[in-house]
């Protein structure tokens, strides 16, 4: 989010850079829950709503323009017509490097890992890896996440455990509460606990290998597949260093504060917070050509206005902004996660 002189005229390269909101996906694996509708207002018709996937190009989920003249279209063609709202940053194409999610963890997820870019070219058909950042939501006060092992381990003891259903002792468990943030890089071992509501941030990548998954079954009595061997070739079996919280500096500014959560060379994600309710000020802000911005509304409610136009939001909400943005004002009070590439 950029402060810019309030009075600078639209050009006409900016006149159809406009924001526009996002129609997620949803998904209804067997772990998730139903806060996703009632909580942040989905209105999804699956039970479980287990993700959405708010920003998507992937092909297993493409999210869909929900408002402006694109309304209707899905954001893969959009960005096919208009390259020019990636921005000039080398990894931002059509198909977009990033995918974000909601993710509600009623049940435990899977054990899992995820490849690198290196492995994933290939041994996946060229598709990326998938390293991937969370932001807790909320979460019950027994709720906990895996990341990575108590101790150096090796194949062979890994694979015995998993196809014996003993992996959870040799596991390292973190206690997790609203507002941690963990970065999750591709090869460390890791689930979600349940009890947790996240805010995922990732590679736009779709790869999973499960190394183990309680036995559980479908709804059609089936247990999911495992997959250790590409699990094992690509997973880190060193000890983890228990995740402690990044440190976190609020920057304030009239009407807004900022916060840094995180940045790789995949993504970057700050916290935005926004109260111009005893501001007579609204925040002003552009977005430059090197990357879009996308704003996912955790909290509260806004508008966002450009010239004579104005798109609300609300909890739940995901707003895709292209590069070189039109002059955009924002009012209201909510918390929001910005990403940009």
């Amino acid at each position: 989010m950029y402060r810019t002189n309030k009075n600078s005229p639209l050009t006409d390269d900016t006149i159809r850079n406009k924001p526009f909101l996002l129609k997620p996906v949803g998904k209804d694996y067997l772990w998730g829950g139903d806060r996703l509708n009632y909580d942040f207002g989905k209105n999804i018709p699956l039970s479980p709503l287990s993700e959405t996937w708010e920003c998507s190009t992937h092909p297993d989920g493409i999210s869909i323009v929900a408002s402006g003249e694109f309304k209707g279209q899905n954001l893969t063609d959009v960005l096919k017509a208009h390259p020019e709202f990636s921005g000039s940053h080398p990894r931002n194409k059509y198909e977009l490097p990033i995918l974000i999610k909601f993710i509600d963890a009623k049940k435990d997820l899977s054990v899992q890992v995820h490849p690198d870019d290196e492995y994933a070219e290939k041994h996946e058909n060229g598709q990326l890896g998938k390293t991937e950042m969370w932001y807790v939501l909320d979460a019950s006060p027994d709720a906990k996440l895996v990341y990575g092992f108590h101790h150096n381990t090796n194949k062979k003891t890994i694979r015995n455990a998993a196809e014996n259903g003993k992996l959870e002792k040799y596991l390292q468990k973190v206690n997790i509460k609203k507002d941690d943030v963990f970065y999750i890089e591709a090869g460390t071992v890791h689930a979600i606990g349940a009890g947790a509501l996240i805010a995922e941030i990732q590679e736009n990548s779709n790869l999973t290998y499960r190394l183990y998954d309680y036995d559980r079954v479908d709804k059609n009595g089936q247990k999911r597949p495992l997959h250790i061997d590409k699990a094992l070739d690509v997973a880190n079996l060193k000890s983890s260093d228990t995740p402690v919280q990044p440190m976190r500096v609020l920057k304030y500014q009239p009407g807004w504060a900022s916060e840094l959560l995180c940045r790789c060379k995949y993504f970057q994600t700050e916290r935005i917070i926004l109260n111009t309710e005893t501001n007579k000020n609204m925040v002003h802000f552009q977005v430059g050509n090197t990357s879009f911005n996308v704003l996912l509304c955790i909290g509260g409610c806004g508008v966002i206005f450009y010239g004579e136009e104005s798109l609300p939001f609300f909890k739940g909400d995901c707003i895709f902004i292209p590069a070189n943005s039109v002059e955009m004002k924002l009012h209201g009070k909510a918390s929001l996660l910005k990403v940009s590439c």
